[in-house]
């Protein structure tokens, strides 16, 4: 099998992991320090970080083996460097990412920055109160959507249970807006899933930007977003569907020179009456989404 002719092999604690010769050489000692995989495989998975470099890529015998076709062989690693850590791509083909920027050969970490190696994203966490840091990134891994940092499914259905109990007790209105983006597996599979990714990111930003406080807005999975809008009615909840149906018409995603138009298709639903769980206004909402897509798509409807 080829190897990397700038690496060796040495053994840690009984087990063999890649290093290049410059590493082994390497000067500073880092803080402490963790990377937290936040995305992908073993959710949640810690990797304590040393002056030791962590190699992740496709080989085996990585530090941080990936099996996915958008990682490299000998992707990138994690190397300490002035007392803290920096990330290094490889000359990978797909590029490594710190915090949605490609990184130029190194990159300095500094806490709470996010990794993206293929699909998988991992979140470098440093200093002093680390493991306090490590168990809130666990928890914040139950209510939040990793890839756009936004609400989760399980916040979203936790805060709606609240309101829909509160709207029906007291007689207060509360709409549902489901977001599909059109055409989506057409950027993933004509642009690459690093694409798709940015777009759902971009998105993301757009609908946030508009959300107040006391709303909730949560990815409810792959491209499917979900608004839910406590005292809202209807009427007023399509208005604000059609503001946001136009600013992603507008928008343009642009990612490491390529520029795309997108559209979406939006649902809309008012809770009624005979309502009597928040699965229903939701499967009412995403009724009249896929009704907005077999239409034509780039509308709201309710």
């Amino acid at each position: 099998m080829p190897r990397d002719p700038t690496r060796t092999t040495s053994q840690i604690d009984g087990q063999t992991r890649i290093t290049s010769v410059r590493d082994l050489v390497a000067g500073l000692a880092s803080k402490d320090a963790f990377l937290v995989l936040v995305r992908g495989p073993e959710l949640g998975r810690r990797i304590t970080l040393t002056d030791e470099p962590v190699t992740i890529g496709r080989d085996p015998d990585s530090t941080i083996a990936l099996k996915h076709d958008s990682v490299s062989r000998y992707h990138a690693r994690i190397e300490a460097y002035d007392g803290g850590h920096r990330v290094v791509d490889n000359a990978s083909t797909n590029g490594t990412y710190r915090n949605q920027h490609q990184v130029a050969g190194t990159a300095q970490l500094a806490t709470g920055d996010y990794v993206q190696v293929g699909d998988a994203i991992f979140k470098y966490l440093c200093g002093d109160n680390i493991e306090a840091a490590f168990h809130e990134e666990i928890y914040r891994l139950t209510i939040e959507d990793s890839l756009t940092q936004i609400a989760n499914k399980r916040a979203l259905l936790e805060f709606l249970d609240k309101e829909f109990a509160r709207a029906k007790r007291y007689s207060r209105d509360l709409s549902v807006i489901m977001v599909d983006l059109d055409h989506f597996k057409r950027v993933n599979d004509g642009y690459g899933h690093l694409m798709g990714d940015f777009v759902l990111r971009e998105l993301a930003k757009i609908i946030m930007s508009r959300i107040r406080k006391e709303e909730m807005f949560a990815r409810y999975g792959g491209e499917e977003f979900c608004v839910v809008l406590p005292e809202l009615n209807c009427e007023k909840a399509l208005v604000f569907a059609e503001t946001l149906r136009s600013l992603i018409e507008q928008h343009s995603f642009e990612f490491e020179g390529t520029s795309l138009k997108m559209t979406a298709s939006l649902g809309v639903a008012e809770l009624t009456s005979p309502m009597g769980r928040p699965e229903e206004l939701v499967g009412a909402a995403d009724e009249n989404l896929y009704r907005a897509k077999r239409e034509g798509r780039n509308r709201v409807l309710a």
